[in-house]
């Protein structure tokens, strides 16, 4: 597999891309979608909020980081220069609890969370952003930020903490569509128990030190950011003061995204960011995913006990539109698999039939490379375009890949039983090019090595008659023969998953 920091060499030009067509975004602030129109012509500056680093990566992280990742890879592809930042909060409430827990500090809990995710975001082909800015090494632009607020009397002290007054910022609300009038009634007459705030939903930018807590020198005493001041100090230290994309998960555009816009533009009188955009999330069998339900799984936990090929998540993603809620499920993850599978016999037949079709350059150890390839303008390549153009639309953009993928297996298939092929070489050399390279821009990626990995040798047909046979045995209570046949199924590569009333999905390891 391609090494993901230098996977978006040449992405550009491997298939010259038609720039006419033009590129739509959702956009969150203004509720529809809108032509991309960057600040610099060709550049792209891109803001994403990370994680806060006390735990372990989970499903919805993998989700977000997967389709922030897809996005940066097709403006790349598109011939836009991308500048990606994504930083890390690395002081936080979680944080010091979980220092407290295991008798540790923060800066040590930070740096075991920051690696593991490092070493999780990796094993999905997601590539590394090009800075990751962390809350504790940005305290002069945070200071500096609030400083800057208090000048425009947006911002205020009180007792060693600063609040922002939301009162102050006209707008506030126009990221979500919340209004103050409608969250003071909402709180049914609740009064906030920090009397020291002036109005309820006035927020902490600073917050006074507490006995035992980490503590940095500031006009105001010691102590320590607010969440959201740090992402806007962030950005405004790594990318300006207005950006073309911001990105994040859906659960963070109220407050967070919102508090953001307004502790920024009232600094800087201009706008954060252009476009805004938000990853719907992740349930998992039909409810939200949560610790309390008992249904919370990390990336860890999903690809080392489940089993799950990193790339068969990665398209468990792809394939719903990213905006929407998904639902993590068995049948769901095996579609997947199935999908993957089909997908990975595509771009991995060059290797396995290069020689056979007299490819010159079978034994050249760029063979799928993707800087090297240079596959035609044709219809697979415009299909898929115009989905990704329509708001990144993923699903379709699938499209064009299985239908590449599909029919070089069945070429494929040809060479195993005829051994020869009735389709000219040249021809299917650009078929499988352009399917490596489009599938590169998902970030989806096979190499040789994957050629060797171990397949069924059952078809469909074969796999669902066994499952039948299966279940007779457990009707007949006839256990250790059930068990048999998982067993049997199992060495040839293909999982079972039981469900609730007595169905049985498949998929192969």
């Amino acid at each position: 597999m391609l090494n993901p920091k230098s996977a978006k060499i040449g992405i550009a030009q491997v298939l010259s891309p038609q720039r006419a067509m033009p590129l739509v975004i959702y956009n969150t602030l203004t509720r529809r979608k809108e032509p991309f129109d960057p600040i610099s012509p060709n550049q792209v500056s891109m803001y994403c909020c990370g994680v806060t680093v006390y735990d372990y990566c989970h499903l919805g992280h993998a989700r977000s980081y997967i389709v922030w990742d897809m996005v940066r890879r097709y403006l790349e592809w598109r011939g836009y220069s991308v500048r990606y930042v994504q930083n890390f909060t690395d002081i936080d409430d979680k944080i010091l609890r979980r220092a407290v827990k295991e008798g540790s500090s923060m800066e040590a809990i930070s740096e075991t969370y920051i690696q593991a995710y490092f070493e999780d975001m990796a094993r999905l082909n997601i590539r590394e952003a090009d800075e990751y800015p962390r809350a504790t090494h940005t305290m002069d632009g945070i200071q500096r930020l609030i400083h800057e607020l208090e000048q425009k009397e947006v911002a205020y002290a009180a007792e060693g903490d600063v609040y922002y007054a939301v009162q102050q910022f006209a707008d506030y609300g126009k990221l979500s569509g919340r209004r103050l009038d409608d969250l003071q009634a909402g709180a049914s007459g609740r009064v906030d128990g920090d009397s020291v705030k002036r109005y309820p939903f006035d927020f902490a930018l600073w917050k006074g030190a507490k006995p035992g807590e980490p503590a940095w020198e500031s006009p105001w005493g010691l102590g320590r950011p607010g969440w959201h001041i740090e992402c806007s100090a962030m950005v405004r230290d790594r990318l300006g003061d207005s950006i073309d994309i911001h990105v994040g998960g859906g659960d963070l555009v109220f407050p967070h995204h919102e508090n953001e816009i307004a502790q920024s533009e009232a600094a800087t009188s201009k706008p954060l960011a252009r476009y805004w955009m938000h990853n719907g999330m992740v349930n998992v069998g039909g409810e939200k995913m949560s610790k309390s339900l008992g249904n919370f799984t990390t990336i860890r936990q999903l690809l080392d006990d489940g089993g799950i090929d990193p790339q068969v998540l990665r398209l468990f993603v792809l394939q719903a539109q990213y905006r929407k809620p998904i639902d993590f499920t068995d049948m769901a993850i095996a579609s997947a698999q199935n999908g993957w599978e089909t997908l990975q016999d595509g771009l991995t037949f060059g290797y396995r039939h290069g020689k056979t079709l007299g490819w010159s350059d079978i034994e050249n150890g760029d063979l799928g490379d993707i800087t090297q390839m240079a596959p035609p303008q044709k219809e697979a390549t415009v299909q898929f375009q115009q989905a990704m153009d329509d708001d990144f639309n993923t699903s379709g953009a699938l499209v064009p890949l299985f239908e590449l993928a599909k029919a070089l297996n069945r070429t494929s298939n040809m060479i195993i039983h005829a051994g020869e092929s009735d389709r000219d070489g040249d021809a299917l050399r650009q078929q499988w090019d352009t399917l490596v390279c489009l599938a590169q821009v998902l970030g989806l990626q096979a190499s040789a090595e994957d050629v060797n990995q171990p397949k069924a040798t059952l078809d469909a047909t074969e796999i669902e008659a066994k499952l039948q046979q299966r279940r007779e045995a457990k009707q007949a209570k006839n256990y250790a023969e059930a068990d048999r046949i998982r067993e049997e199924l199992s060495q040839q590569g293909v999982v079972l998953v039981d469900q609730a009333g007595g169905n049985t999905a498949w998929h192969r390891a």
